[in-house]
């Protein structure tokens, strides 16, 4: 199974993937660059959301084109990997969340067009994305859970993560109000990821590094930019480690004496199409 990696500030290439072969691809949505190879033993495509020197901020990346890209490429399973602000002021600085719901009610795009690829009328693919709980996929956050644990990494498993439109930061107000929703941590990209994954059925975990605490949660105490610039440059390599452990257990090796192959993770949700079917016998 190939693993689709999306990651955003402070990760704009995986450590140790330096064979990567840099692919355009093209989609619906315009093209998309992204780079594959073998990186932990397990074909990887990655994405670079923000592109080299964050040349896209968040109001620009192409989200509908990067998903669009990473199932045409033949990916099996999307992780997510952001730098995010808490707003639960008992996670540590440096740790990592393993998100297991999504608060997104604006449900749009960075042009203010809804969060979907169903905007054409009689598109043959379009239907509803049905929720049955969260909307990550519970065997990828399993397998992302297990791999901290193995790495000792300072994680939270579980956790709500915050969509909330960039590229400005949020004002206490905003954070507040996110805070009396259960929010645990924001940032300004994971949300159309999550939402276009589940519209093409693909397993989709998020990872979030808290790198600040989001506006007032620390009443008068704000994380000084310094520290939060630190921290997202530091993020990589915890990211690194964390994929290191991870992506093994996604695809176990051939020779691994297991009988059966482990079985592929499931999405979230279903997909209830409306479009023309399949005639049946």
């Amino acid at each position: 199974m190939r693993v689709g990696i999306i990651t955003g500030s402070g990760t704009y290439s995986l450590p140790g993937f330096d064979g990567a072969e840099a692919v355009l691809v093209s989609t619906p949505f315009g093209d998309v660059e992204v780079s594959e190879g073998v990186w932990q033993g397990v074909e990887v495509t990655h994405i670079s959301r923000h592109g080299a020197d964050h040349a896209r901020l968040s109001n620009t990346v192409n989200h509908r084109g990067n998903v669009w890209a990473l199932r045409e490429r033949g990916v099996g399973a999307v992780i997510g990997l952001t730098a995010c602000g808490a707003v639960d002021p008992d996670l540590e600085l440096g740790s990592l969340v393993i998100f297991d719901d999504l608060h997104f009610s604006s449900n749009r795009l960075p042009d203010g067009s809804l969060c979907t690829f169903f905007d054409r009328v009689g598109d043959p693919a379009r239907g509803h994305w049905v929720l049955h709980g969260g909307p990550f996929s519970a065997d990828l956050a399993a397998m992302l859970t297990a791999a901290a644990l193995e790495a000792d990494l300072p994680f939270q498993s579980g956790g709500v993560y915050g969509h909330v439109d960039g590229p400005r930061f949020n004002t206490p107000v905003e954070i507040a109000q996110l805070a009396a929703c259960g929010v645990s941590a924001v940032s300004q990209t994971g949300g159309p990821e999550t939402v276009l994954c589940g519209e093409l059925e693909l397993p989709f975990a998020l990872v979030g590094f808290v790198t600040d605490y989001a506006n007032e949660v620390v009443p008068g105490e704000p994380t000084p930019v310094a520290v939060l610039s630190e921290l997202i440059g530091r993020s990589s390599g915890v990211f690194a480690a964390l994929l290191a452990a991870a992506l093994p257990r996604a695809v176990p090796s051939a020779s691994a004496p297991a009988p059966a192959p482990a079985p592929a993770p499931a999405p979230a949700g279903t997909m209830i199409r409306l479009g023309p079917r399949e005639p049946t016998d």
